[in-house]
């Protein structure tokens, strides 16, 4: 597996451990925290199709980011793995685990709720639009950016004329639409391994439904993090540490 097919291994021996970003997102955001989770196993990052170097096809729906996931774990040949993902990847991660149980030996959320219906992508379509038609550096993509600045310099290429998204604005609006038009309750049911739901206390989810999650899955565990946004482990780095650790310690003992 190469970097070139949307594959990174941050290194670490012992059980797999897949990590997922985000809408707008890609592997290499979770370096960070790669740095200290090899500890607890061979962590992998994938960039989810339409981000990174992920394939730039659709379709762009749940089911098919979860074949794409599965085969993923079953190509690592190792035994079921540790599924981590923030925001759009905490959806897949649930989503695997509850269709492929025997991949999957624990889930860690990071703000993302099962049931959004209602939202649109017109908000999407505005924000994308405040955004200058290049960045000039990567210094400006940071100060841009602001408290994220670090975690969007891992999103961008360099083209002739500056700095742009490697994703296409156009397959995020597809891949952000379907979230308004269906919940995922049922994946949230069927789940039957740990699961830890960390949320910020500043989150873009609907209220309430993270902790719900927790109490329907199967050993679920929830987490409101003081202070924190919808990137929880860059806004609150410690304590997104102490939290997956504590879990980690647990899981893999058993």
């Amino acid at each position: 597996m190469s970097e070139r097919e949307g594959v990174v291994s941050f290194g670490g021996e012992g059980p797999p451990i897949v990590v997922l970003h985000g809408l707008m997102g890609r592997a290499r955001t979770w370096w960070s925290v790669s740095r200290w989770l090899t500890s607890y196993g061979h962590v992998v990052g994938l960039d989810a199709r339409g981000h990174g170097r992920g394939p730039k096809v659709g379709p762009w729906n749940t089911e098919q980011f979860v074949e794409d996931l599965a085969d993923l774990v079953k190509s690592l040949d190792a035994g079921p793995a540790v599924l981590i993902g923030h925001s759009m990847g905490g959806l897949h991660a649930l989503a695997t685990a509850a269709t492929y149980p025997e991949l999957a030996r624990a889930v860690v959320t990071e703000d993302i709720a099962p049931d959004q219906r209602g939202r649109t992508v017109d908000t999407w379509r505005a924000y994308f639009d405040s955004w200058p038609p290049a960045f000039d550096s990567l210094a400006h993509v940071r100060e841009f950016f602001g408290g994220t600045g670090d975690y969007f310099t891992e999103c961008v290429e360099e083209r002739a004329d500056g700095y742009h998204l490697m994703a296409n604005l156009e397959d995020l609006y597809q891949i952000a639409a379907e979230w308004g038009l269906r919940d995922y309750w049922s994946f949230v049911d069927k789940l039957s391994c740990p699961l830890l739901v960390v949320e910020g206390e500043h989150t873009a989810m609907p209220a309430g439904q993270q902790a719900e999650m927790a109490s329907r899955a199967a050993g679920g565990r929830h987490l409101i993090v003081a202070g924190a946004g919808h990137v929880v482990h860059e806004d609150a780095p410690q304590e997104y540490r102490g939290a997956v650790e504590a879990f980690l310690s647990d899981v893999l003992k058993r």
